[in-house]
């Protein structure tokens, strides 16, 4: 449904050509089709676009950017957007905040690489949950007893495998330690079902459409995250935070302690100031809020009122000059 939309947008825009509005066009990096992070892309990247003979905001049209036609790209996640940026393959991304800040400092899992200097920030967005996702009759009760079992950790450019292995070096284990195998989140959640994985890791925002989609087919649990591990994790990395799944998010499951880090909005620093503040408007522009509202079931969380919380990198100018007139920044 996305990507037909993206098609419409597309074709409005050529259809419209010829009335000499200037046409620029937003790649917009999420992650795979299974998480949140593309649903909620599609939902930014409608609320930010405005093709070429649009109707206007002020007449029930789109109150994007003037010309702007902004795409969701599926990818492989966190990682791979931010070096998708600096590449100049992508204009705009979502990112987990942990992988923003380390890519922006260079440290962490980009000591080696070095720093990514063109990431900018515009907004966060929403808590992001970590998820271990077992069979409900499975013997897996705590991370402790991943040892030796097949467990799917995500695919290799994304967040959710730095993080699992964060959360694993907590509780004394590694990569090694495991039958470690890595993919999508739909992929993983074909392999649970079939019973060819024990276990799979996934960081995004709940409910998840992956894992929705598992616990109406198959009986599943989700393992806590939580004891004195779980405090390790907080004392070492500040980005990390306690939340919590709450029950029945997905069928049948109770509510389970967990750990989240922050769905951030980043963009390109070579990006325009004028067309990042416009994207800022947009962003969080009344009809915008219907939008969220009604998308998905996390758009709910994508406040304003929260925009600015624990941002991992500094903001756009152009970002920042829309908050300062809206009274956000002194």
């Amino acid at each position: 449904m996305l990507a037909a939309a993206a098609l419409l947008l597309v074709g409005a825009a050529l259809a419209q050509v010829s009335l000499g509005q200037e046409t620029r066009y937003l790649r917009i990096g999420t992650a795979a089709t299974g998480g949140t992070y593309y649903p909620i892309g599609g939902l930014i990247a409608g609320a930010i676009s405005n093709p070429p003979g649009s109707r206007p905001c002020d007449k029930g049209g789109s109150c994007g950017v003037p010309g702007l036609i902004a795409v969701a790209q599926s990818t492989q996640g966190s990682v791979q957007n931010v070096e998708m940026i600096a590449r100049g393959q992508l204009e705009a991304a979502l990112s987990q905040s942990d992988i923003a800040f380390w890519a922006h400092s260079g440290t962490g899992v980009f000591q080696t690489r070095g720093r990514i200097t063109e990431l900018r920030s515009v907004a966060n967005l929403y808590p992001e949950h970590i998820h271990l996702v077992v069979r409900w009759d499975s013997q897996i009760t705590r991370v402790s007893e991943l040892r030796g079992k097949r467990v799917s950790l995500g695919e290799l450019s994304s967040g959710t495998l730095v993080d699992a292995k964060i959360i694993l070096r907590a509780y004394g284990l590694d990569e090694r330690d495991l039958d470690a195998v890595y993919g999508s989140p739909d992929q993983a959640s074909d392999q649970l079902r079939a019973g060819t994985i024990d276990a799979f890791f996934l960081i995004a925002g709940s409910p998840v459409a992956a894992i929705a989609e598992l616990a109406r087919q198959r009986d599943i649990r989700l393992i806590p995250i939580d004891g004195p591990e779980s405090d390790k994790v907080l004392e070492q990395f500040k980005f990390f935070s306690r939340a919590t799944i709450k029950a029945e998010t997905y069928s049948g499951v109770e509510e389970t302690p967990t750990l989240a880090v922050s769905a951030q909005f980043l963009v390109s620093a070579k990006l325009s100031d004028d067309l990042v503040y416009g994207i800022t408007r947009a962003l969080w522009h009344v009809s915008t809020r219907t939008l969220f509202d009604g998308g998905h079931p996390k758009g709910a969380s994508i406040r304003l009122e929260t925009a600015l919380d624990g941002l991992a990198i500094p903001l756009h100018p152009g970002a920042e000059r829309w908050y300062k007139e809206a009274g956000r920044i002194k």
